[in-house]
């Protein structure tokens, strides 16, 4: 599962082209305070001219103290700076842009593959999960109470509160989330918004149905030609800021998935890297259908969120048959 040439070429073609959409949009933002800032392109032309008259002094042998330059030049950028904001301006107006900030669009912070570029290698080699696109339709912005009252109400209420605590807290607060209730009520939804503001902030996020990622994991297991493979993908599971396993309980349970299961959850706990699980089991249903182990690390290592209410899926549907019915 590691990237082939062709599609790290891609990633990086991808990051040069962010820098030249940026360059580009530079370009036009001075050009458009050359033409609305008196002066402002001839103190532009009087820091090159400076530069240059001094190197050619230094060139004719004469000792001049470098602080000069600096100095000289400094007060010109401050001259610049006034003119900037005295027409009206922002004092960053100037300044390059980025999509990514911490590399500066170049998918490197030194020699360390960024966050940025991290999620990139993610969303390549896991395009199967489809996250991107179910962001679009599970976010907060579309998030309705309409169907939760009384103590479901409160239910769903106080596990968007834990949410929000969770993404808010990220950086600085190692948590995990295990999401159960009743079907349809919201915990894929609630866990995908999670992953929609992670992404956003720039946080690597890989997300699998519980039976798709055994099914991934049987796969490269059991072919012998896939044993780095393997390595690989169990590799960006245990490395990626957040880890969503949802609708824990689908996937046929038996000792390979109850192994890697346990493994995959007790290794991101060591490397304290998030990790939100749903599933329509109760917890007596959990314990039930899995180790002791699993079980005692998931009541003892994450916080609880129970949402329970109508199933919200069928509802929706019934109101869309309506509707297309009264056509």
């Amino acid at each position: 599962m590691s990237l082939t040439n062709s599609q790290y070429d891609a990633i990086m073609h991808e990051y040069e082209e962010r820098r030249s959409l940026h360059r580009q949009e530079l370009e036009e933002r001075l050009q458009s305070v050359y033409e609305n800032v008196p002066g402002y392109k001839e103190l532009e032309d009087k820091t090159s001219s400076v530069s240059v008259e001094f190197g050619k002094r230094l060139l004719r042998g004469e000792v001049l103290p470098k602080e000069d330059l600096a100095k000289e030049l400094a007060q010109i950028a401050a001259q610049k700076q006034m003119l900037l904001v005295q027409a009206g301006y922002s004092r960053d107006f100037l300044d390059m842009g980025y999509t990514c900030p911490d590399c500066k669009d170049t998918g490197y912070i030194g020699n360390e593959k960024c966050h940025c570029f991290k999620q990139k290698i993610v969303d390549t080699l896991y395009n199967k999960s489809n996250l991107r696109t179910l962001t679009r339709q599970n976010n907060f912005r579309i998030m309705s109470r309409d169907y939760y009252k009384g103590d479901d109400l409160s239910r769903f209420n106080g596990a968007v509160k834990a949410a929000e605590d969770f993404i808010n807290n990220f950086d600085t607060d190692y948590q995990n989330l295990f999401i159960y209730g009743t079907v349809g009520t919201g915990k894929s939804f609630l866990s995908i918004c999670i992953a929609d503001e992670l992404l956003k902030k720039g946080h690597s996020v890989i997300y699998f149905s519980s039976t798709g990622l055994f099914e991934l994991l049987g796969e490269v297991t059991f072919n012998r030609d896939n044993r780095q493979d393997l390595q690989n993908v169990f590799g960006e599971l245990l490395e990626c800021e957040l880890l969503i396993i949802d609708d824990m309980g689908t996937e046929m349970v038996n000792n390979f998935v109850l192994s890697k299961l346990f493994s995959l959850l007790n290794e991101r706990d060591l490397r304290k890297k998030s990790t939100v699980i749903t599933t329509n089991f109760a917890l007596d249903q959990l314990q039930n259908t899995y180790s002791d182990r699993i079980f005692s690390r998931v009541t003892g290592n994450y916080k609880l969120l129970k949402i329970s209410g109508p199933d919200i899926r069928r509802l929706k549907k019934l109101a869309k048959k309506e509707s297309e019915d009264l056509k």
